[in-house]
């Protein structure tokens, strides 16, 4: 027999980093969920991606278990990675703060294909060259497309 949804929890936390410290303890705290269980499944499950932020979607059941899925990391960490900046400009349009290629704006899309809800690899490059543009990243080179 199928459990009953009681809710869903939205996080980013840090692939492999997990601890019940905030934001994660008051979050599955407030739910009654068991948190060390979810940080010890949790950090097991993203021990390849040490130190990236990864969003997850926890699904919690009315007899306080939990399942969760762990999302792609965001366009913008990964496009700051390929950027090798900081943080994107607070002035997106006027004040650009660093360059990426299009051959790394296509693997940030290849990437991030199954949680984007397009069907080609062109409107995945659209989507993330829009992130990059919104961040004050330039795009160099000829657009593939």
């Amino acid at each position: 027999m199928a459990k009953d949804i009681a809710g869903y929890v939205k996080l980013q936390c840090k692939g492999g980093q997990a601890n019940p410290s905030p934001p994660i303890g008051p979050a599955l705290g407030s739910k009654g969920l068991n948190i060390m269980e979810f940080c010890k499944q949790f950090n097991a499950r993203t021990q390849d991606k040490m130190g990236m932020v990864v969003p997850v979607l926890i699904t919690y059941f009315t007899d306080k278990s939990f399942e969760f899925v762990i999302k792609t990391p965001p366009a913008s960490i990964m496009l700051l990675e390929a950027a090798k900046v900081k943080t994107g400009s607070d002035q997106p349009n006027r004040k650009k703060v660093g360059s990426v290629s299009w051959d790394q704006v296509k693997t940030i899309a290849e990437t991030k294909m199954p949680d984007l809800n397009c069907f080609t690899v062109e409107s995945a490059m659209k989507m993330v060259a829009g992130t990059a543009r919104n961040m004050g990243i330039t795009i160099t080179g000829q657009k593939p497309y």
